[in-house]
């Protein structure tokens, strides 16, 4: 069925409007008193009248109903009463056959409406108030009527056969019906062609219809909230059509042009962007993203500038362009201060941070020199990470003065990553004696996240909620999307109140979906927090609460990020089997999503596997891949970068190469120095000790495993730092069997955190070094305890075979059947030497073994 254009005139009786009275003299009928015929109950009539409200309210729309879709909306009412009014409508519109029917149906409609004297009538007689929202909207019908033509009389009942002829007509499929045939990996179509049922409603198609201006902006608005979700996960030309067939019909909406921007934005189409993005400052005051305040005296609300920068600054940085993003966005900042919009420069110095925390800068010379840059005045012997920390505390102090909820939300987020990934040292320091403070304070961290996530506690009251307009609009539609079967009415309590039952009219939730986002966000960042510190367990529970509360309303990246923390968790607690099938799973559902994290996570556990594995060779084309992604276009990402040269320095360990991986690691510790990533290079450390172990000089090891201990100390990484325990503790015996005990000391300092929180790698190489400490002491002996070393290496053996981690497995195999050759259990010794002999020509014949888990990461 086709969409129901208006008549040009501003109000004329129509057959939806005809359809209404109708209703309406169901609702009051003249002369009743009580409950009157069909209603079983005060809240079903009160009900009905919420619904005709709703129904008057969105006479000033773009279109209008078809009969089909009036009939599916009161099809939602509860028990009979539904089947009996859609037979009564029908009914009534089918026996309108001449102009003197149409008379007396409003000759009677006049009788429902109270006169002068309606004061004077019995308590519970019916009688609808004229002046009421329902009344008002009788009485303009009936001043319509009285003053058409004869000829406008006739036309009117040609329309009306018209639209029951359409509804007689239709095959009744509802729009949710066919949303069930849409392919798994549509996602994002689904959600963007449920409500794009516009598109049809303006062609040929019957499907969701959008009945006012209101719900037309709240469409645009849900489509916008889909746009930035789902990124480039849905075609390009199929929303432009219907944004340009929205455009022709109604070209006041500016919202659509913004509506192609982001479509434009998001398929990396620049000149498209670019051309949008002016159209749309060219008709609007451009304040998408940005909280509704009032405007500054003196600043005029239409077409501001700067907050037109402040967009062009935002998608110089998502194409690719971060210096020119930087400009504009410096420029935004001069404005901003020129025609004293707070508002404007408190998200323009949070862009800038954002900006500065993403890319790899080393220095803002050129690029922020002006008089007027945000950074000016600070002094030139700040690094950049500290000019991002001045800018994150100034942005959020003029967020907090001017009550931006959101953006002080969002700034303290910033703030907790960056004390996450930064080292908090002073400003300025006189003199050599100066304290640098090189700590994490794991308190403020969380304190940080607290306050970010007690956002949505402002957000309880509805009365608090500034709202744009068709806002509202979002609740109306998902309503329309329901299945035919779903019911608005609550039929198991009527005694309830109508307001919290009838969901037409009903507010959507008070709170915003980018207050959602933000909660979402802080559950992903405080679990890079517990990885960082080493508690595996919060580490996983975080991950999980947002997978399970907030992935659905959370953009694909955060969630792919998600993914990607618990698959990760599987693949270091649990082994590759489970972690690749989890992967699967993962690729297929975000595989509409350009540059995702997940493809970035099958590379890491792909070079994981070919080093424990012995594929060398695949280990380091996979780290040389890696180090592609890390030179994207958006610019430097320093820790996927410093990620890379990790795995390479590993590679070129486990191919035995000391000198070249030593010097691959000091090369990173200087970066990670330049670039104050002081928590990386106690990683960095432990790798050189680790080096120096592998080499043969424990003496040259043990300094940077205490240089790493001290790192971790400082910087509150448990995990670490049990980690580097165990490798000094390695370093010590390897000088000795002299040294075992107190290598043993060492190791069992650390073996709570070690078994409690460790991997799989990381608790067999310490239950292996345990064994090793008591064969190498000269007064443990092995026939007295066979238990103290017999049990820590099979459970070794039994969780590195899930690794697959061949060159450690065959060790621990190896020291099981040295045991049991002490202890004179001979079938028990070959069989381990059996076990040792498989992993060995494992480990020296890789290209002999399975490379199922080795197919090429998708693109």
């Amino acid at each position: 069925m086709t969409a129901v254009s208006k008549p040009p005139s501003s109000f004329a009786v129509t057959p939806h409007k005809l359809s209404i009275c109708i209703l309406v003299q169901v609702y009051a009928p003249p002369s009743q008193i009580s409950i009157p015929f069909p209603f079983s109950s005060v809240s079903q009539h009160n009900c009905l009248g919420i619904f005709l409200i709703s129904l008057t309210k969105e006479c000033g729309g773009i279109f209008e109903p078809t009969l089909d879709e009036l009939i599916t909306q009161l099809k939602e009412i509860d028990g009979l009463l539904n089947h009996w009014l859609s037979d009564h409508l029908m009914g009534r519109l089918s026996s309108l056959a001449s102009p003197d029917d149409l008379f007396n149906l409003f000759a009677d409609l006049r009788g429902i409406l109270g006169g002068s004297d309606s004061n004077v009538m019995d308590d519970d007689q019916i009688m609808l108030d004229p002046n009421s929202i329902i009344g008002m909207f009788v009485r303009r019908c009936l001043l319509t009527f009285n003053q058409m033509s004869f000829e406008g009389i006739c036309h009117l009942l040609t329309s009306i056969g018209a639209y029951c002829k359409d509804s007689f007509s239709d095959s009744g499929i509802s729009s949710s019906h066919r949303l069930e045939h849409m392919d798994k990996n549509a996602e994002a179509k689904s959600c963007l062609f449920s409500s794009s049922d516009m598109s049809r409603d303006i062609g040929s198609v019957s499907g969701t219809f959008l009945h006012t201006n209101w719900q037309v902006q709240g469409y645009l608005s849900e489509q916008a909230d889909v746009i930035e979700k789902y990124g480039s996960s849905f075609p390009l030309d199929a929303f432009e059509s219907i944004l340009k067939k929205l455009q022709q019909l109604a070209p006041e909406l500016h919202r659509v042009h913004y509506l192609r921007y982001l479509n434009n934005l998001y398929h990396d189409d620049y000149p498209g962007a670019l051309e949008n993005l002016h159209r749309y400052f060219d008709y609007s005051a451009g304040t998408e993203g940005v909280e509704c305040v009032p405007p500054p005296s003196g600043c005029s609300s239409f077409g501001r500038y700067e907050i037109a920068l402040l967009c062009l600054g935002m998608m110089q940085f998502h194409l690719g362009h971060p210096k020119e993003a930087l400009e504009v966005l410096t420029e935004a900042v001069r404005v901003s201060q020129q025609y004293s919009d707070d508002t404007c420069l408190a998200y323009t110095l949070a862009a800038i941070s954002n900006l500065l925390s993403e890319v790899g800068i080393s220095k803002t010379s050129g690029i922020i020199g002006s008089s007027y840059s945000p950074v000016a005045g600070m002094g030139t012997s700040l690094s950049v990470q500290q000019q991002l920390y001045v800018l994150l505390r100034r942005s959020l102090k003029r967020a907090e003065s001017l009550k931006l909820k959101r953006l002080v939300a969002s700034i303290h987020l910033e703030i907790a990553k960056y004390d996450i990934t930064h080292v908090q040292r002073p400003l300025l320091s006189f003199g050599p004696k100066a304290s640098m403070k090189l700590r994490t304070y794991p308190a403020n961290i969380y304190k940080e996240l607290w306050l970010s996530s007690r956002l949505i506690n402002d957000f309880g009251d509805e009365s608090s909620v500034l709202t744009a307009d068709g806002a509202f609009c979002t609740k109306w539609l998902k309503s329309l999307k329901k299945p035919l079967d779903s019911l608005i009415f609550s039929q198991e309590n009527e005694s309830r109140s109508n307001s919290s039952s009838f969901q037409f009219s009903a507010q959507p939730s008070s709170i915003p979906g980018s207050v959602v986002q933000l909660l979402g966000s802080s559950y992903l960042v405080r679990a890079s927090s517990w990885e960082m510190y080493g508690s595996a367990p919060l580490a996983r529970i975080n991950a999980l609460t947002f997978a399970t509360c907030f992935a659905d309303s959370s953009s694909l990246s955060d969630a792919a990020l998600a993914y990607s923390k618990l698959i990760q968790h599987l693949a270091v607690y649990k082994g590759y089997q489970d972690a690749f099938a989890a992967l699967r799973i993962a690729e297929a559902k975000f595989a509409c999503v350009s540059k995702s994290r997940i493809m970035l996570l099958k590379l890491q556990l792909l070079h994981e596997c070919a080093l424990h594995r012995g594929h060398l060779k695949l280990a380091q084309q996979f780290s040389d891949e890696l180090g592609v992604l890390a030179s994207s276009v958006t610019g430097v990402d320093m820790e996927l970068k410093t990620e890379t040269s990790l795995r390479h320095a590993r590679t070129l360990l486990a191919a035995n190469q000391y000198s070249q991986a030593a010097a691959v690691a000091h090369a990173l510790f200087c970066t990670c120095y330049k670039f104050n990533m002081q928590v990386k290079n106690a990683t960095v450390l432990l790798l050189l000790a680790e080096i120096h172990k592998r080499s043969g000089n424990a003496v040259l090891g043990i300094p940077y495993a205490l240089a790493s201990l001290s790192y971790c100390q400082s910087f509150n990484l448990d995990l670490l730092k049990a980690s580097a325990t165990l490798v000094l503790a390695e370093l010590w015996l390897s000088l000795g069997p002299n040294h075992a005990k107190k290598a043993l000391a060492l190791l069992h300092s650390c073996f709570p955190m070690l078994l409690g929180h460790g991997g799989l790698e990381l608790r067999s190489r310490a239950l292996i070094m345990e064994a090793k400490c008591y064969l190498a002491d000269p007064d443990f002996s092995v026939s007295d305890n066979p238990e103290m070393v017999l049990e820590p290496l099979t459970q070794a053996s039994e969780e590195l075979q899930l690794l697959e981690y061949h060159e450690l497995a065959s060790e621990a195999f190896y020291l099981l059947a040295i045991v049991y050759d002490k202890l004179r259990r001979y079938d028990d010794r070959e069989e381990a030497a059996s076990s040792f002999r498989k992993h060995i020509t494992a480990f020296e014949n890789p290209e002999g073994m399975d490379d199922s888990l080795f197919s090429r990461p998708s693109s």
